[in-house]
């Protein structure tokens, strides 16, 4: 007897089965794939081996399927039909009639700036999708999240992003100190000296193992500042800033979003640093996705509209 695990349904058997049982004829079938009866007599043999059984059986008026090769014509349509759709090519997104949810990570100190804006464009483009945003910390697992589709993709500046991450730019920002604009150092002048000296306010860490842009450059100069307050919020930096002689170090659209409503000033950092680069980070899982491609690409046609320096692509 012949073993039936030697035999492999592969999508021309597929094909040839739908087309026999719908034509109920060797002849037509094999008029209507342009092959030769033959050819399509031995195909059905192979078949008949495969399915152990007889799938087409001769009647008063030709052939007619057999109760399995009736069972059979169902299950062929959905094979080829799956067949189909894994061929087909991806469906364009349509942002105006989607009902996507995107997930997107950032630090607190881009909800003042960026994501307002993305936001409301979001809400333009695409109002009936959804927009979850997640914030960055210590207890999140960013890149499992990404891998895992619960992170569409994030919004990060730090100085070695991950290389197994795509990667976009986004902006460039440079870098400031605010303080009080009456401190008795904002008088005299900031000098490295001071700086070194005084107390800093910084924000909580928001990746563990992550050092701030800002510390890794002190550190490659062999320099460290004095932190003495740390806080999980950027919204409370000008409060603080308005009841302290703590010093903040922080990018200049940041500092300025204050500076009129607030009585902090803001002042160039006393030696050399790098600007603050800003970026997306999202997964090959992803990277083509059109609905991901298109969020990606509003992110930075935002950054971009705030007057913020794109300095990369997002697609």
């Amino acid at each position: 007897m012949t073993s039936r695990t030697n035999h492999h349904l592969d999508t021309y058997l597929l094909r040839v089965l739908h087309t026999l049982l719908i034509e109920k004829s060797v002849s037509r079938t094999a008029i209507k794939l342009g092959q030769s009866q033959p050819t399509i007599s031995n195909t059905l043999k192979r078949l008949r081996e495969l399915t152990g059984d007889a799938i087409l059986v001769r009647g008063k008026s030709g052939m007619v399927p057999t109760e399995r090769g009736q069972e059979l014509l169902a299950l062929a349509k959905q094979g080829l039909d799956v067949i189909e759709k894994i061929g087909a090519p991806v469906a364009a997104f349509e942002p105006a009639s989607t009902a996507r949810v995107f997930h997107i990570g950032t630090p607190d100190y881009l909800n003042m700036l960026l994501i307002p804006s993305i936001i409301e464009q979001v809400r333009r483009r695409a109002p009936g999708a959804s927009l979850v945003v997640h914030a960055l910390d210590a207890n999140l697992d960013y890149a499992n999240a990404l891998e895992t589709g619960r992170l569409d993709l994030i919004i990060a500046n730090w100085p070695d992003p991950p290389e197994h991450l795509h990667l976009a730019q986004l902006f460039d920002d440079d870098v400031v100190c605010m303080m009080h604009r009456d401190h008795p150092v904002a008088k005299k002048g900031l000098t490295l000296k001071y700086y070194l000296e005084m107390p800093h306010l910084a924000p909580t860490p928001y990746i563990e193992g992550h050092r701030s842009s800002i510390d890794a450059a002190l550190a490659e100069q062999g320099l460290k500042r004095n932190i003495q307050v740390t806080i999980p919020y950027f919204a409370l930096v000008p409060h603080v800033l308005a009841k302290s002689d703590l010093i903040f170090t922080t990018g200049r659209q940041f500092a300025e979003h204050f500076v009129e409503d607030w009585p902090i000033g803001v002042f160039p950092v006393p030696f050399d640093l790098p600007k603050m680069r800003f970026y997306m980070l999202w997964h090959a899982r992803s990277h083509v996705a059109p609905d991901v491609v298109w969020l990606r690409r509003l992110i930075a046609e935002v950054s971009a509209g705030l007057g913020m320096s794109a300095a990369g692509r997002a697609g």
